[in-house]
């Protein structure tokens, strides 16, 4: 965390890896974009997104700090105020790049995922080109009700290898 410049090839030892970002999809680099990477885009309910974000943001706070209205943060998050720009702007870079390539770039939604996790799970992992068995096990551990129990989800630490990790 403290190398603005990490050499990713020994940063993990699983292949594929997975990088999870927010990053606006015409801000990626070409040295990324023109790789035979895949890109998974999660887009969520844009009040969701909002509720979520001015919920993360007051827990950010200082005790000083005023909570901003509801107004005032829609009108920031309307305006890209908070984050890398307007909310439509990042989720339609994303499309638009999904149905231009869609054997790059998968365009799923939250809710979706939460209504059918099985068949997201396998329409995801037919993108990645992975091995898909159609055991439930699977649909299970990635289920929303098994997530939300997780240390990670409850506190905003794991343990990976015995050592706490911040997310």
């Amino acid at each position: 965390m403290n190398n603005p410049c990490p050499d990713l090839e020994n940063v993990c030892v699983y292949k594929p890896r997975l990088f999870a970002t927010h990053v606006p999809y015409a801000s990626l680099p070409a040295s990324i974009k023109d790789t035979d990477c895949k890109f998974v885009y999660l887009c969520r309910n844009p009040m969701d997104t909002f509720i979520s974000l001015w919920h993360f943001i007051d827990k950010l706070r200082g005790e000083n700090q005023e909570l901003l209205s509801l107004d005032e943060a829609f009108d920031k998050f309307c305006h890209g105020v908070c984050g890398n720009e307007p909310f439509l702007d990042h989720v339609l870079g994303y499309w638009k790049a999904s149905q231009g390539n869609p054997d790059k770039i998968l365009f799923l939604k939250y809710e979706d995922l939460k209504e059918d996790i099985s068949s997201q799970l396998k329409h995801l992992v037919m993108f990645l080109g992975v091995p898909f068995s159609e055991d439930e096990e699977i649909a299970k551990i990635c289920s929303f009700e098994n997530l939300k129990e997780l240390e990670v989800n409850k506190k905003g630490r794991s343990h990976i290898d015995g050592k706490p990790h911040t997310m």
